[in-house]
């Protein structure tokens, strides 16, 4: 588990590892899989490491768009990339994905990363918002961030434990760890024809 780790000038450079977390989503092709593919992709982003990664979470989609589950996780970063060149590669590993951004709201999804926390930084720009904006209502993100840093305080809103205690919850269910998954997914390629 991780506690708060010192951050950086949000849009400065790096000079220090910042602990960051990435919430992944899933919904469309094999979710699994596409899931395990990005965790490995998270691996390969230059100057980071992935030095923990939640177990995956099946739940319901927000919103009122017939579509199937989402399997969810988050993964715990140490990184020496800026939070703009952080959230570059996250994008270009959606892209790689077949993520296709549209103006759909809580839509269905190939692969969905999104940048919940950059060390203890506030960030609000025009392209990134951290702490992500509704991570405080979303039982999907805050029950796989609760499995491995309950005690991470997120900047004036508590714990991530005591957020997870007030959070309406919808459903969220264990499917496993990614390495038990890994067997029962196939490959970890990413479904690019479904």
């Amino acid at each position: 588990m991780i506690d708060n780790a010192p951050g950086t000038h949000p849009m400065g450079d790096s000079l220090i590892e910042v602990h960051a977390y990435v919430g992944l989503g899933a919904n469309l092709g094999n979710p699994v899989r596409q899931l395990l593919a990005a965790l490995d992709a998270l691996e390969r982003i230059p100057a980071t490491r992935v030095i923990f990664s939640s177990s995956l979470y099946r739940s319901r989609p927000m919103g009122d768009i017939g579509q199937p589950d989402f399997i969810n996780a988050v993964a715990a970063l140490a990184t020496r990339l800026t939070p703009l060149e952080l959230l570059e590669h996250l994008q270009r590993i959606e892209r790689e994905q077949g993520r296709v951004r549209t103006a759909e709201r809580w839509g269905p999804r190939r692969l969905d990363l999104d940048l919940l926390l950059y060390g203890d930084e506030t960030i609000r720009s025009a392209r990134l918002q951290v702490p992500h904006p509704g991570l405080c209502e979303r039982d999907f993100v805050l029950c796989p961030l609760n499995e491995i840093a309950p005690h991470l305080e997120i900047a004036g809103l508590g714990t991530v434990a005591d957020l997870l205690a007030t959070c309406q919850r919808h459903d969220v269910q264990r499917v496993g760890q990614p390495a038990e998954m890994r067997g029962r997914a196939g490959d970890s390629r990413p479904a690019m024809d479904q």
